[in-house]
């Protein structure tokens, strides 16, 4: 659906509420986050596309009340901009100031500079614009090595544990999506610690797309053949994501989550050759033992200072160094 046109006399911006006038667009996708795909399976979108002569580029957002935020959900690990031309993302951040008082943008990386790209853009566009870490990612860099080199370098409690329980369990890894094996990893999260699913219709979508791809990583612990632990991962671009993983609490004494978590971990680097093993988000203390690089998810909080149902919360905020950088006259 157009909702509006074009800013300038080289690039048009338009708005839309679903995909059917960008399937045709082509964005390399740098990860799973990043496909319209994926997109499409969340909630009240809006997609602010800017274009011109030598490219497009599109800010997948979603309707938050009255104001917009990056189109993710608690399962987003990150979330940028498709496309980086920094004319078309002013373009875009200048023309959002007719959607809204307010848009807050999170996920954010800042290795491939889109923090900073769009923290410009809209500083540039005069927003008010708040940056600060909002969750931490971490990750592997595998560095060329095997898994057994890897394996070497971890706790020594880790690998002691992987010695005496391996054989307690038996491990099964998939790489298609299998409807008893989802049954079996959705027993083993309902009876785990983890919180209920918020959108298990959602994660089981995602799932089905990324067997289909052959991207999906599936594995299953089990014991006297019944399934205690299970975890979902997926593979592209060099990476191995680790979306959701769970052991159910009876079968701790088994340590099947550490087998089955060894036994895809040796998977990802010796059979699949990633070069980075990604934990997602969060600060969960046992990530540490797996992972050994540590780096920060961004928020942007850009408020537009002219419109009137900004102000509250920009005297509410304390806002340090938010000048925009060209306001007008």
């Amino acid at each position: 659906m157009l909702l509006s046109e074009g800013i300038g006399v080289n690039i048009a911006v338009s708005y839309h509420e679903t995909l059917t006038k960008l399937q045709g667009l082509d964005w390399p996708a740098q990860g799973p986050f990043d496909r319209l795909d994926w997109f499409a399976l969340l909630d009240d979108p809006l997609y602010a596309l800017a274009e011109s002569g030598r490219g497009r580029v599109l800010l997948p957002l979603q309707r938050e009340r009255r104001q917009l935020a990056s189109l993710a959900n608690w399962f987003s690990f990150t979330w940028r901009p498709l496309g980086d031309d920094p004319a078309l993302l002013a373009a875009l951040a200048h023309d959002l100031r007719r959607q809204t008082h307010r848009v807050e943008l999170a996920p954010l990386t800042d290795e491939d500079g889109s923090a900073t790209a769009l923290e410009i853009a809209f500083r540039d566009a005069g927003w008010l614009v708040a940056r600060e870490v909002c969750d931490e990612n971490h990750v592997l860099p595998v560095a060329g090595r095997s898994f057994a080199e890897y394996w070497a370098t971890r706790p020594g409690k880790m690998r002691t544990t992987l010695k005496r329980k391996a054989r307690k369990v038996e491990i099964t890894i998939l790489t298609h999506f299998d409807e008893a094996a989802w049954v079996e990893y959705r027993a083993v999260y309902e009876s785990s610690w983890k919180p209920q699913e918020e959108r298990a219709d959602l994660l089981e979508a995602f799932a089905r797309a990324e067997g289909a791809a052959g991207r999906i990583r599936l594995g299953i612990a089990r014991a006297a053949g019944e399934p205690v632990a299970a975890q979902f991962w997926t593979v592209e671009n060099g990476t191995a994501y680790i979306h959701k993983l769970a052991h159910i609490e009876a079968a701790k004494p088994l340590s099947a989550g550490t087998t089955l978590s060894a036994a895809l971990f040796e998977h990802a680097i010796d059979i699949d050759g990633v070069e980075l093993v990604d934990f997602g988000t969060g600060s969960d203390g046992y990530k540490r033992d797996w992972m050994e690089a540590n780096r920060p998810r961004y928020r942007l909080t850009c408020l537009d200072w002219r419109n009137p149902r900004a102000w509250s919360a920009i005297a509410k905020a304390r806002f340090r160094h938010l000048a925009p950088h060209n306001r007008p006259s």
